[in-house]
């Protein structure tokens, strides 16, 4: 018998002893768990590290100080604005 046909001969007995219904990740599972852990805390380290380089000031817009102040009064005219008011609130395009 070959060395290969003896430890076979001696292993397929005790995988029958195994339960079947029982299955578990073992020590590849925990690894592969763990680098995905570390690495998502990793990209959530740099990602908060470049949110706080970020360096944002709204500026307000220059119709909506105006359409707050004169309010809704007629349903008519506020109707009207609707269209300018969203323009209005839109964010300022970016050069370059």
């Amino acid at each position: 018998m070959s060395p290969t046909q003896t430890t076979l001969v001696q292993v397929l007995p005790l995988a029958k002893d195994l339960d079947e219904n029982k299955v578990t990740p073992g020590v590849l599972g925990f690894i592969v768990f763990a680098v995905i852990g570390a690495a998502v805390w990793m990209l959530m380290k740099s990602m908060n590290k470049h949110m706080n380089r970020v360096d944002f000031e709204e500026q307000p817009a220059e119709g909506e100080s105006s359409a707050k102040s004169a309010g809704a009064s007629a349903d008519d005219s506020a109707s009207a604005e609707a269209p300018a008011e969203a323009a209005a609130s839109a964010p300022p395009k970016r050069k370059g």
